[in-house]
């Protein structure tokens, strides 16, 4: 096999790693609050959101060509490149796992195809028009969820106001599986595609497709892509993050079945519109401004602000921090690959 060829395939099997990585970071997206009303089992929990990822496979495309063509310039990016990147993202991701923190694993793979790149090439690299959506969306996903999260509570609370409370939790402990099913749907919509940008990207530099099949027309490598990626995220969202699922299910707020079924709502509606328009989002964001909406209909004290505060310096950081550790990754590289 020549080395070309090989270095394709082991780019390929680091994407897939981290889409691995990526499932069971963020299995605390698609689960937490199912879990933490207790209407599901962690274990039954993981297997149900496993199954609605996979089932993400008929979501499209878009986000895939947008991560695969939309964000830095093709001409630019090597295999070396591509491989570095997924190395700062894997390296934040188990990172932050490891403190329990739910933080972007999209924001983490493009800060570091963005930091090798940047260090192969300078800034011209850098295709401003697909960052600026994509960074748009870091403030407007969350939000999104929090003000759609906020909006239904209220409206439930308003709707089932003479309701016994036993009456209303028992309806939606059963309407919870629907919103977290939904949930997960959206999770491996937008998240899965990620890694299907990478690996077509990854075959591009290694000439195995060309410019046009990898930005217009997905052709005949579009099916073992999709299959890949989806099965590998769902592997991982099935042996979850339990650290992670911790502090997004009962350290943020408190949550009872019609607060879980709220914010699965507002997160899923959020993340089906993004991937509807290409926009790679971040889950974590997304699903924590719904659950923070969603708290502070009780009242603003019911939300923790110091564990969400620790959270929002994570996003912060996420971005430099992967992207950095791609920059010291490619040139340790180059010092024995010159033309990397």
């Amino acid at each position: 096999m020549e080395s070309a060829t090989l270095l394709v395939l082991i780019t390929i099997f680091t994407a897939l790693v981290f889409d691995f990585i990526n499932g069971f970071h963020d299995a605390a997206n698609s689960i937490a609050t199912v879990v933490s009303t207790r209407v599901l089992t962690p274990r039954v929990a993981v297997i149900w959101a496993a199954i609605f990822n996979f089932l993400a496979i008929f979501m499209g495309t878009k986000v895939a060509k947008t991560i695969g063509s939309g964000i830095l310039d093709l001409n630019q990016v090597t295999k070396f490149v591509i491989l570095c990147g997924l190395l700062g993202a894997i390296v934040w991701n188990l990172l932050t796992w490891w403190w329990g923190l739910p933080t972007s694993s999209s924001h983490a793979l493009i800060g570091g195809l963005a930091g090798a790149a940047i260090t192969r090439a300078g800034f011209g690299v850098i295709i401003w028009s697909g960052w600026t959506k994509t960074l748009a969306f870091i403030v407007i996903a969350p939000l999104m969820g929090l003000v759609l999260g906020l909006i239904f509570m209220v409206a439930v609370s308003w709707i089932f106001e003479k309701k016994a409370p036993r009456q209303v939790d028992g309806w939606f402990r059963k309407l919870q599986l629907m919103s977290a099913a939904a949930y997960s749907l959206g999770h491996g919509g937008n998240d899965a595609q990620k890694t299907m940008g990478i690996i077509a990207g990854a075959l591009f530099a290694g000439g195995f497709i060309t410019k046009k099949e990898l930005t217009t027309d997905w052709g005949i490598y579009h099916w073992p892509i999709v299959l890949s990626a989806l099965t590998a995220i769902s592997l991982g969202t099935y042996f979850g993050g339990w650290r992670i699922v911790h502090t997004m299910g009962a350290k943020i707020t408190k949550l009872r079945p019609v607060g879980g079924f709220c914010a699965e709502t507002a997160g899923a509606i959020t993340l089906f519109i993004a991937t509807h328009f290409g926009i790679p989002v971040s889950t974590t964001h997304t699903i924590t401004g719904a659950i923070i909406g969603v708290g502070a209909t009780h009242r603003m004290s019911a939300v923790r602000w110091g564990v969400a505060g620790r959270i929002v310096w994570a996003w912060i950081l996420t971005i430099p921090a992967s992207g950095l550790v791609a920059a010291i990754s490619f040139m340790i590289v180059r010092q024995f690959i010159p033309g990397a």
